[in-house]
């Protein structure tokens, strides 16, 4: 049975993400923030309700990347407690389905082990901030660990390894709507050079002051 966790497994040991994206890093702030701003437009726009548990998500998760804590599946379940407005998550019990069922993710007794691996990888030194965000995005969402809202719990991830690095983009939207593939290692490359090219465009536009509007909204986050 066709199991597109197991390939995406082999797809990123194939990507080069030491030279997928340049070495960038923060403090990169602009004048506007970029997550906030999609989970007020887009994400409010269909559910008011989802936009608020996600912004306290954002907050929780954007504080613990300020104190310097290390990705792991215990912070990433407590986030989607909140996004999904329930006491705790679980790891997934069973296969999960993607994409109106064109990709199938099954469960192995190692998956959550496996999972936490890669999760730990996002603070790797030798492999540039971009492709790190990236691979840690895309192994949220191909890994599926929970049950529902596994897209946002991957953007919250993206959000908390760029933010670890003081990096606030000034527009995401590009990198968090384009549907991505477990089986196309193209598309994860493209995906770190286009946060590369993201970080290098926020930084371009932000000019002087730029920085300390950002980190005023940024502070704001999750307070209502």
């Amino acid at each position: 049975m066709r199991d597109d966790l197991l390939t995406w497994c082999r797809v990123r040991e194939e990507v080069r993400w030491a030279a997928a994206a340049r070495p960038v890093g923060g403090p990169v702030a602009g004048r506007r923030d970029g997550v906030v701003d999609f989970v007020r437009g887009p994400v409010a726009a269909r559910d008011p309700a989802r936009a608020a548990r996600l912004l306290r998500a954002v907050g929780r998760a954007r504080a613990a990347a300020t104190a310097g804590e290390e990705l792991s599946y215990e912070l990433l379940a407590g986030w989607q407690a909140d996004v999904l407005g329930v006491p705790e998550v679980g790891f997934r019990r069973g296969p999960a389905y993607a994409k109106g069922g064109r990709e199938r993710y099954d469960l192995a007794p190692d998956t959550p082990a496996r999972f936490r691996r890669c999760l730990a990888q996002a603070a790797e030194p030798d492999v540039p901030l971009a492709a790190r965000a990236a691979r840690a995005y895309l192994d949220v969402a191909f890994f599926h660990p929970f049950s529902d809202g596994n897209g946002r719990a991957a953007m919250l991830t993206l959000d908390f390894v760029l933010r670890r690095d003081r990096v606030v983009l000034d527009l995401a939207a590009p990198a968090l709507v384009v549907v991505r593939r477990a089986d196309d290692p193209g598309g994860a490359a493209d995906l770190a050079r286009l946060v590369d090219v993201l970080i290098t465009a926020t930084r371009r536009r932000a000019g002087d002051g730029g920085g300390r509007a950002s980190a005023r909204a940024v502070s704001g986050v999750g307070a209502g």
